[in-house]
């Protein structure tokens, strides 16, 4: 039997609970994809990645890059991204210089997440319609073990006049649901706490591209 997983996502006031076995997917009838074709990969370099942490705090402390590696960590005491924010704490990269109105655009990384890390969005499809923040956000879940310690592939592709996005995980087609209109939309992956965090939160993110049609 392969690794288990378990994964949140919430779009659109939706919470919707994937479970996945990533290993043998061809043998149980999961078709695996390649969610990139037909997308046209966009130019990255650090420049693009803005590290968001805890705002008295230097990036080194929180964040880190060691052969292409990315290693964002953050605890449940630390404080918000700036001073009087009532968010809770967080250290993610944000994608800047590819904020987007119109299109098809797409998030491919490879994570990895730490055994004890729980109770926290892991990826964000930031901006949405007023009444919310957020179009997309993946979250570890608290309340049951998910599988941990391996690399995983994860594709997220917003289609901003259809009003959808999808999700991929390892090339499987898990979850499809509407958007949450806003005028302005970008790519961020971390750890962002929510409800019932573990006092340490981490994630790993390796092959980060963004892609549009």
């Amino acid at each position: 039997m392969g690794s288990l997983l378990y994964i949140h996502i919430v779009p659109a006031n939706l919470a919707v609970f994937i479970v996945l076995f990533v290993q043998y997917y061809g043998s149980r009838g999961y078709p695996v994809v390649d969610p990139t074709q037909g997308f046209t990969e966009l130019p990255l370099n650090t420049s693009n990645f803005h590290i968001q942490k805890p705002y008295e705090l230097p990036i080194r402390s929180r964040y880190s890059l060691i052969n292409g590696v990315h290693k964002l960590w953050v605890y449940s005491t630390d404080h918000p991204l700036s001073k009087g924010s009532p968010t809770k704490p967080r250290t993610e990269i944000f994608i800047r210089g590819y904020d987007y109105s119109s299109g098809v655009w797409q998030f491919e990384g490879h994570g990895y997440v730490p055994s004890g890390t729980s109770g926290v969005c892991i990826m964000q499809v930031f901006g949405a319609s007023p009444n919310h923040a957020t179009t997309l956000m993946l979250r570890i879940p608290f309340w049951y073990q998910i599988f941990y310690d391996r690399w995983f592939r994860l594709n997220v592709i917003h289609d901003v006049e259809a009003s959808n996005v999808k999700v991929f995980i390892d090339g499987i087609f898990i979850h499809e649901a509407p958007g949450r209109g806003g005028t302005s939309h970008y790519f961020k992956c971390g750890v962002y706490a929510q409800n019932d965090d573990s006092n340490l939160m981490e994630s790993r993110w390796k092959g980060i591209r963004v892609l549009k049609k």
